[in-house]
């Protein structure tokens, strides 16, 4: 379904067909689970990134007088 179509449905569904309304269900459904999967995978990643430099930081900061 193309994104003019999705706008164009939900601004107005009250004149839309069954049809219409159950499609773009299906397709707001599934772009739901995408970024809500994209979200935790990044969320993943950021907490490596974010581990690994506090390692390094840790390790830094030992080596480094103040």
């Amino acid at each position: 379904m193309d994104k003019n179509k999705v706008i164009e449905i939900v601004n107005d569904p009250s004149i839309k067909s069954n049809k219409d309304l159950s499609e773009c269900l299906s397709f707001l459904n599934d772009e739901f689970e995408k970024t809500k999967e994209t979200i935790v995978t990044l969320t993943k990643y950021l907490d490596g990134v974010e581990l690994s430099y506090n390692k390094i930081n840790d390790e830094l900061g030992k080596r480094v007088i103040r």
